[in-house]
């Protein structure tokens, strides 16, 4: 009888376990039970606020408005829109620094994977570029507009001796009404991630030792090797880097940090104006801005369609030139002009950084002398008086958002190794989800609808906006070395008798050490940046290193604003350099400890 009831309760715990997802070998406890249910958790966290902030911030450009008492619907949002003085200018700057700037940092990784593949320099330039991701879009903006000013870096370096300037010349940049100041910054801002989004997608054992023979093959064939890049290597490689292409470009066709910095104000960005007539004392014009919004998600998701048009276009026009057997297309050239780009781009990265620098010490400096005349720690010992609060509020949100999205992240991705099946094509999509969207359009109807429910705290709110966006990128970067781990250990452990629990722990999140101190450290990098999350979600009553940093870029001192752009900057890049270390003395002290 007994027999027959263990046998019994044994079928249960089987079945129970098929239910819910988990496969083998593990019975079902609350803890698989939080992990079978955490996929349709974070579906709904994502799916919820965005598609639920589209949906709030439709209602108000019809005109439906109950706070407002308005409840007749009408066009009269779209029609104040249309009436707006310099429309078309908005929209037309917006596209083109969108577009133009996304399709240069595509160009220009293409252009430096195909003339450095499979040698030395790539990982060189590899390493000169990285620390660049840490460097929140605020403060990149900031140190591209010291350097391109009438009377910054660059002008400084060509005069008197040859620009013949012995005072600050007349110039349009930054703030040019052609937005070219903007494309700069969101290019140089934009290469780096793109780069190393292809060299991500290359480190995969698989499909890098793949793409690397048939490089080889195409140069033993008499290829040359730009040729041999985008004849064997780029139709593979291209569809790794769609998604990361599609990210930049959403981004880039509705920022705001950059434009509000780089960029004119008469008209600005349409995202800028959106941006301002939310935060106006009139709420009238939250009508307007939701139009505006609407008409944001519009133009984004156009040029989301022309790129992907566009990639079939050059795909069908270029299908015979795969195949034609041509070895050479003036590659030595090209090797030539990518040689000497990437070391302008390098050079001009590094001189807005040192220029950013010395004017965060700068005393007297008069032009044109290149360097000024006395170093001073004043602005420094000033603003560190001041930013007490906002450096609580970002390196508290920054935990709380990056914290959950790991712990999240976690979860789904043992969900993926219980269960034995990877998480379906919609959830990844959903996933980024956030990126995709101009975060201008579903963001203003998150606080409509944060204010429908009456949650008035802004904290929370925050910290649950940072999210959003913090939590795509730690997927993005624990995802690969989570599924590259050993099962045998966790089979192993299983078998004497561990609880998934215990074996999730214990055995696979010590493997995992330095993979989620670069996840914090890049989810903290995240979090410290957002400006427009941190402005709106907190009703302009959170105040950050990073909304600081961009209202002192628009009337405060270069010295004051090149204190709080460097602050901004060193945040996330202690949290690397930690990341980097701290793995290495674990080790260490492991190895010392077992001898």
């Amino acid at each position: 009888m007994s027999k027959n009831t263990n046998n019994k309760t044994a079928k249960e715990k089987v079945h129970s376990a098929t239910i819910t997802g988990i496969t083998a070998p593990y019975k079902t406890d609350l803890f698989t039970r939080i992990v079978s249910l955490s996929p349709t958790f974070l579906l709904l966290l994502l799916i919820l606020p965005v598609l639920g902030g589209l949906v709030c911030v439709l209602l108000p450009a019809f005109s439906w408005v109950p706070a407002l008492e308005q409840t007749t619907v009408s066009l009269q949002g779209f029609h104040d829109l249309w009436q707006t003085p310099g429309l078309t200018q908005m929209v037309a700057l917006s596209i083109a620094t969108g577009l133009i700037s996304t399709l240069l940092a595509f160009v220009m990784t293409l252009m430096i994977l195909a003339a450095f593949f499979n040698s030395v320099w790539l990982t060189r330039i590899e390493h000169l570029l990285s620390p660049i991701l840490v460097i929140p879009h605020a403060a990149a903006a900031i140190a591209v507009g010291f350097l391109i000013a009438p009377s910054g870096m660059f002008s400084r370096l060509i005069s008197p001796w040859l620009s013949g300037w012995e005072l600050a010349p007349d110039g349009i940049f930054p703030h040019d009404p052609y937005g070219i100041s903007i494309i700069l910054g969101l290019t140089l801002k934009e290469l780096p991630f793109l780069l190393l989004m292809a060299l991500g997608a290359l480190a995969q054992p698989e499909l890098g030792k793949k793409l690397r023979q048939q490089y080889k093959v195409a140069l033993n064939l008499g290829y040359y090797p730009i040729t041999a890049f985008f004849k064997a290597v780029l139709p593979v490689l291209y569809p790794f880097l769609r998604l990361p292409i599609l990210a930049v470009l959403a981004y880039a066709s509705a920022s705001v940090e950059m434009p509000l910095i780089l960029g004119p104000n008469t008209p600005p960005t349409l995202a800028v104006t959106i941006m301002q007539w939310f935060n106006d004392v009139d709420l009238n014009l939250r009508i307007k801005a939701s139009a505006g919004a609407l008409l944001q998600l519009a133009l984004t998701g156009s040029l989301i369609a022309l790129w992907l048009g566009s990639e079939r276009a050059i795909k069908n026009c270029f299908n015979r030139t795969l195949v034609n057997g041509k070895r050479s297309y003036a590659d030595a050239l090209w090797q030539k002009i990518t040689a000497a780009l990437t070391a302008v781009v390098i050079g001009f990265i590094l001189l807005a950084l040192i220029g950013l620098v010395m004017w965060s010490v700068a005393g007297f400096w008069r032009f044109p002398a290149v360097l000024p005349e006395q170093l001073v720690l004043l602005h420094f010992q000033s603003a560190f008086t001041q930013m007490s609060t906002p450096l609580f509020n970002t390196i508290t949100i920054g935990i709380v958002s990056t914290i959950f999205a790991i712990v999240l992240t976690l979860l789904c991705l043992e969900a993926e190794q219980l269960s034995q099946k990877p998480l379906s094509t919609f959830t990844s999509f959903i996933i980024y989800l956030p990126l995709l969207v101009p975060s201008i359009a579903f963001l203003f109807g998150l606080v409509w609808l944060q204010q429908l429910v009456n949650n008035q705290t802004a904290f929370f709110n925050v910290a649950f906006a940072h999210l959003l966006f913090v939590l795509p990128y730690v997927f993005l970067s624990l995802a690969s070395s989570y599924r590259r781990l050993d099962p045998r250990f966790a089979h192993v452990a299983a078998s004497l008798g561990a609880t998934p629990a215990r074996v999730f722990l214990q055995v696979k999140l010590p493997q995992l050490f330095a993979p989620l101190l670069i996840a914090i450290a890049l989810g903290l990098a995240i979090s410290f940046g957002q400006y427009l999350p941190t402005l709106l979600a907190g009703g302009g009553r959170i105040a950050t290193i990073t909304t600081e940093a961009v209202t002192l870029a628009n009337g405060a001192s270069r010295r004051t604003s090149a204190v709080y752009a460097i602050i901004q900057m060193a945040l996330p890049l202690v949290g690397f350099i930690l990341a980097w270390i701290l793995p290495k003395y674990f080790f260490k002290s492991g190895k010392n400890s077992s001898r």
